[in-house]
């Protein structure tokens, strides 16, 4: 039966596991803690040894030395590339539904993805983003807390969670989200959380 974990360790055991596969070591505190967003290397200390206690990591060493393998099979079983988990089903305008299959991933090349972030992925769900030449059941590849610069594609969440795929612009009193080939008029919002900047896109043919 698969460990259950909560969010932010789940997160930070996706970067820690995208990272080993992707660089051959694990990252140092710091390097995990700015991939969460955290300044304390104590809250990231703490989740560790929690995984750890749970069975699906093993730490030996201390400080630069300090050495984190992934020993949870589920998590540890890599064919080629590194495996992004499935955050759920997209909708253009809509809720981000939670993935029915559970515990899903998909593997990429390692180039398609930084070792700076938590990678993950969504599903296209239908055909609401066609006019932007993407297509139901095409993958998005998405950096989460990641660093945005105008024109940045990104998975914008509205204030009812509601999710769209736009080009980011901040602007001085506001937000801007404009459409990727500027077929449609932009949406402007005060506030935004961004569930991730997209960096690529897997088709199934």
């Amino acid at each position: 039966m698969p460990v259950v974990l909560y969010e932010r360790q789940r997160q930070i055991l996706d970067f820690v596991s995208q990272y080993i596969q992707r660089n051959g070591f694990a990252p140092s505190l710091r390097e995990i803690a700015d991939a969460m967003g955290l300044r304390s290397l104590a809250t990231i200390h703490e989740h560790l040894d929690q995984l750890q206690k749970r069975g699906v990591i093993s730490i030996t060493g201390r400080g630069k030395k300090r050495l984190i393998e992934i020993i949870d099979k589920h998590m540890a079983e890599v064919d080629k590339g590194v495996k992004l988990p499935i955050l759920g089903l997209f909708s253009q305008g809509k809720q981000i539904e939670p993935y029915s299959v559970g515990h899903a991933f998909v593997g990429v090349a390692p180039s398609m993805i930084s070792s700076r972030r938590r990678a993950i992925v969504l599903e296209v769900k239908d055909d609401s983003l066609v006019q932007e030449g993407i297509f139901k059941d095409d993958f998005l590849i998405l950096e989460e807390e990641a660093e945005l610069d105008n024109g940045d594609v990104v998975v914008a969440l509205l204030e009812k969670k509601e999710a769209l795929l736009k080009k980011f612009y901040q602007e001085t009193t506001r937000v801007k989200l404009e459409s990727l080939h500027g077929a449609q008029a932009p949406h402007y919002v005060q506030k935004v959380q961004i569930q991730g900047k997209v960096v690529g896109l897997i088709r199934r043919y």
